[in-house]
């Protein structure tokens, strides 16, 4: 099942998307948000939570390591039911995140697994999953392909193990 994500922090762009049909739900992330205008990320948060409240909204998670990863998360998912709460699947040392997202999904924390550029990569995130629970796994295509590479065949890959 394919849905389309708004991928934004602007206040505006969230409230317009908020009464389109075809927008499944909202995704933004810390980078956006600073970029926005927000100096407090819980207070701005909830404003994106105001402005959507019948649609999934996914809030990522700043820290990068478990710990934090683990404290951040399941404080971003005590502020609302409709959040995913977003995870990348590769801290910035490289390590691939699957103790925090195994935990978290068994905590039934519904998760957006973001920067996912391999069908290796969405292969071990369903093997951790327990299926119960919501996961988004978002796939980078536009950012692969800035690099030069055709993430077509990565996706179609990925897309495939999913079913």
């Amino acid at each position: 099942m394919t849905f389309i994500y708004c991928d934004s922090a602007e206040l505006k762009v969230i409230k317009k998307f908020s009464k389109n049909k075809l927008i499944k739900g909202f995704t933004t992330n810390p980078s956006l948000m600073r970029n926005a205008g927000a100096k407090d990320y819980k207070l701005y948060c909830k404003k994106i939570l105001k402005a959507c409240r019948n649609k999934p909204v996914s809030f990522e998670v700043f820290g990068d390591d478990y710990f934090s990863m683990k404290n951040q998360a399941i404080e971003i998912n005590g502020w609302d039911k409709n959040i995913y709460v977003k995870i990348p699947v590769i801290n910035s040392k490289g390590k691939f995140m699957s103790a925090i997202i195994q935990e978290l999904n068994d905590k039934n924390i519904k998760l957006n697994i973001t920067a996912v550029y391999t069908a290796k990569q969405t292969k071990k995130i369903l093997n951790l999953i327990n299926k119960k629970t919501k996961v988004i796994i978002s796939i980078f295509a536009g950012r692969a392909a800035d690099t030069g590479k055709d993430p077509i065949p990565e996706f179609k890959k990925s897309i495939f193990l999913a079913r």
